[in-house]
């Protein structure tokens, strides 16, 4: 995107400030405006013309930190996961806006960019990490990640991570299961308001 496109993503009236430079920045990313609202910490924000009720809300700079350190999921997941970003409104439908956005960027590749891919398409991006705090050395992941040792796919690596992620007690499993357990996909045969989770795996059984 060019600085003499006219931009789609004007901010509401609380569009000033640091959320204003993060959502450009963030459309540099993506290679077009960002099509959600957003939030900061500050109290700042911005907001898409065709608002769709969407708000991430960027609780802390270390939601910052960590998407720098490890871009594309695992930074956002991490943050997420410690309640440094959280979403208002319909998770699914910004996820989805969120891909159509990266997907349509004018000739834009899929894959995240870097730290470096960002400070280089936008000069301002080093400042703009400066003054949001988000500079430093890699944060700790959170406690519920998995610490995993060896090589890559080795048998010990592999069992440990399938250990880490599997070996929960059934009374967690109970909470998103059916009641016979049954872990893979039911069968949904009906849109009847009395058909459920357990209907739907008798089915596929």
């Amino acid at each position: 995107m060019t600085t003499t496109e006219p931009r789609t993503n004007a901010p509401d009236t609380a569009g000033v400030g640091l959320a204003a430079e993060v959502a450009e920045l963030v459309g540099t990313a993506l290679g077009g405006p960002l099509p959600v609202a957003l939030r900061l910490w500050d109290g700042s924000g911005t907001r898409p013309v065709d608002d769709d009720g969407t708000t991430v809300v960027v609780t802390s700079p270390n939601a910052v930190r960590r998407m720098l350190w490890h871009p594309g999921e695992l930074g956002l997941a991490q943050a997420y996961v410690l309640g440094e970003i959280d979403v208002e409104g319909d998770l699914g439908a910004g996820l989805r806006r969120m891909w159509a956005a990266r997907s349509s960027g004018a000739g834009q590749p899929l894959h995240p960019p870097t730290a470096l891919d960002l400070v280089r398409s936008t000069p301002a991006a080093l400042q703009l990490a400066r003054r949001l705090g988000a500079l430093g050395p890699p944060l700790a992941p959170p406690r519920s990640q998995a610490r995993l040792r060896g090589r890559l796919h080795s048998n010990e690596r592999d069992r440990a991570a399938i250990a880490h992620h599997y070996d929960l007690s059934n009374d967690f499993y109970s909470l998103i299961l059916d009641p016979q357990m049954v872990y893979s996909c039911g069968f949904w045969r009906s849109d009847d308001a009395d058909y459920g989770l357990a209907d739907a795996q008798a089915d596929k059984l």
